[in-house]
């Protein structure tokens, strides 16, 4: 299966730079994953497609502004820091620019001292250990030095940083945001629990698999990178009795679908537990834990194009984003939304 079979034409105006005004008012695309018949309606009209009884799955992870421009003690050089995940014992993994100048034992000062980060590995395609090093607590350090890890092709400044995080995002811990869940308002959970649905959460923190396109030719030859997911008993004893009720269980967006799939991979059921997932979902996949999803449009021969492509169909996929181009919805993380029947 080559990584090829996954790309598309996407004109650049299409790249969605900032959010909409009000989150549920972006426009929704509805495939059909069985028949590849498509609709054209608005996030305010998501909760038509689900039923009483039905359980929607929210990632309840919370995006660090763990993007950090420091300089270096030695020279006063610039150097751009992106924390991915924490190491244990505040040594953290970053994404590190330019990663040619930070060696082991450089040392790297934030807002005038008030944060530093010490080298202790240095790893390949920019990767680095930090020891970091400051009194208090790091988050909010972090507010007060960091910004949102916007995704490389978002230009535009982002005016209002919770518009980055879902308004549920309550574990810290991601390097990027859930984006599917960008769309839902309190207002439209509260209809959803009126209607008789239920909402459970899942915790996975984005890490660096976010930022690596799928570099090789065979997709059976991509490596995905691991991050940390929690499901708690709440969550898997609901999602259990869904199950075998004969209810619908909505993903909302890939990275609960990975958490879905990984722990039915393990157990065979839903069940409390947490660790680290490397799953990579692509077609040929047989879906054991999600029954339909609520994601965004992705990038051409991207891992969640190869996702979406696996629940639906390489063949719908396509079609429907060669209509989401032709009708001009917007993409990517601050753009339009898809549900996948």
């Amino acid at each position: 299966m080559s990584t090829d079979d996954f790309d598309f034409y996407l004109p650049e105006e299409l790249i969605a730079q900032t959010p909409l005004e009000k989150r549920d008012t972006s426009r929704l695309l509805v495939l059909d994953k069985e028949t590849g018949e498509l609709e054209h309606r608005h996030f305010t009209d998501i909760l038509d497609y689900m039923e009483p009884g039905d359980t929607l799955v929210l990632n309840d992870t919370k995006v660090i502004p763990a993007r950090l421009y420091g300089v270096k003690e030695e020279t006063g050089a610039v150097i751009e820091m992106l924390m991915l995940n924490e190491k244990g014992n505040d040594v953290w993994e970053c994404l590190t620019k330019p990663a040619k100048r930070v060696k082991e034992g450089t040392i790297i000062s934030f807002g005038n001292g008030k944060l530093k980060a010490e080298c202790v590995g240095v790893f390949d395609e920019g990767i680095r250990h930090f020891k970091l090093i400051y009194s208090g607590i790091l988050y909010e350090i972090l507010d007060e030095l960091g910004e949102m890890p916007l995704p490389p092709y978002i230009h535009e400044k982002l005016e209002n940083q919770n518009r980055y995080q879902t308004v549920y995002a309550k574990n810290v811990g991601s390097a990027a945001a859930p984006t599917a869940g960008l769309h839902f308002t309190p207002s439209l959970l509260d209809k959803a629990l009126e209607k008789g649905i239920n909402i459970a959460y899942v915790t996975l923190h984005v890490g660096l698999g976010t930022f690596r396109p799928v570099s090789v030719s065979n997709v059976k030859d991509h490596k995905m990178h691991s991050e940390f997911y929690i499901v708690s008993e709440e969550t898997a004893t609901l999602l259990n009795k869904t199950r075998e009720s004969g209810h619908n269980i909505i993903s909302v967006g890939t990275t609960s679908t990975r958490t879905l799939e990984t722990v039915m991979n393990l157990y065979g059921e839903f069940k409390a537990t947490s660790g680290f997932t490397d799953i990579f979902i692509y077609p040929g996949y047989e879906f054991k834990a999600v029954d339909k999803l609520i994601t965004n449009f992705h990038l051409p021969k991207s891992t969640l194009i190869m996702l979406v492509s696996a629940l639906a169909g390489k063949e719908n996929i396509l079609k429907a984003y060669e209509e989401a181009v032709k009708e001009g919805y917007r993409f990517f993380s601050f753009g339009d939304s898809m549900f996948i029947k």
